[in-house]
């Protein structure tokens, strides 16, 4: 039985979208291996959540940090790194030759922490048309976007003069595609 003081983290790379497969066949194969069960502790794919607006509509998603990859706090001996290896959709450990390398506790931290993303189907020039407000159904060009703080801004053309509108990214929906 290993301590786990004697665990790192090791990435392990798997054929894209085989990452939750690989996860729990490892997982399997440790829980009916009783000599792998003080060899591997976890397996974790890195996620973020990613809140995603389209057409003026918002939902989070989780997305994958680093697909392909899957990783493993391991003690790295022959066996484990055997039967991590001949896992199912697994092509192989990351590391300098044929060695795999650990990750930095830092690394591993950095890959773990899930800062908020926002991704956008709206860019800046595109056309898009006002949802809510006093601008409603007025049509403009987007001029920047601001995606921290969930803000856009629009030039609308009003009198024959442009108009500068700062609206939340969910209160505008592309035109013209």
């Amino acid at each position: 039985m290993a301590d786990t003081a004697e665990m790192k983290w090791y990435v392990v790379h798997t054929y894209s979208g085989y990452e939750n497969k690989v996860k729990a066949n490892i997982e399997k194969t440790v829980e009916n291996t009783t000599s792998m069960q003080g060899l591997i502790g976890s397996v974790e794919i890195p996620q973020e959540e990613v809140l995603e607006i389209k057409n003026g509509k918002s939902h989070i998603v989780q997305r994958k940090r680093m697909p392909g990859y899957v990783l493993v706090h391991m003690v790295m001996t022959n066996e484990s790194w055997y039967r991590v290896r001949n896992t199912r959709g697994v092509t192989g450990f990351v590391g300098t030759g044929s060695k795999p390398s650990p990750l930095s506790d830092e690394d591993y931290a950095n890959l773990m922490a899930s800062a908020p993303v926002t991704r956008l189907d709206v860019e800046v020039g595109d056309d898009v048309r006002i949802l809510t407000g006093v601008f409603e159904n007025f049509t403009g060009r987007v001029s920047a976007i601001d995606s921290v703080a969930k803000r856009v801004t629009v030039v609308v053309e009003m009198l024959n003069r442009a108009t500068n509108v700062e609206l939340a990214l969910d209160e505008v929906v592309r035109v013209g595609l």
